[in-house]
């Protein structure tokens, strides 16, 4: 399961952005031909985050669906897997979309002095 290790990697990033302060939530985009399951991120984000300024954190998942460009019509086409034919029967697709993994936002707390 590489998704402990992303999220490892995740968790040390936003920490070092967050200098100290707590995290309120974190916001990742996971694209869904990237061959990461939300899910496991789900899991191991709590896990990973006991003991850091992270714990307690809400974690949210937007999933970005996949998109392809045909080389030959220059048709853009929705796609499931990192493949696909296109309607005018070119394979030849160049990924736009659906293969992200982006911290996108990070809420952190503000103590009022």
């Amino acid at each position: 399961m590489h998704e402990l290790g992303i999220t490892q990697n995740i968790v040390a990033i936003v920490s070092e952005h967050a200098k100290g302060a707590k995290v309120q939530r974190v916001l990742l985009e996971i694209g869904k031909l990237s061959a990461i399951m939300p899910d496991a991120i789900r899991f191991c984000f709590d896990i990973c985050t006991q003991g850091t300024v992270l714990e307690g954190a809400k974690l949210e998942i937007l999933e970005i669906p996949g998109l392809g460009k045909c080389r030959q019509c220059g048709a853009e086409i929705p796609l499931d897997k990192p493949f696909g034919i296109c309607n005018c029967g070119s394979v030849q697709l160049d990924l736009i979309t659906g293969e992200e993994l982006k911290i996108k936002e990070i809420e952190i707390e503000e103590l009022c002095v």
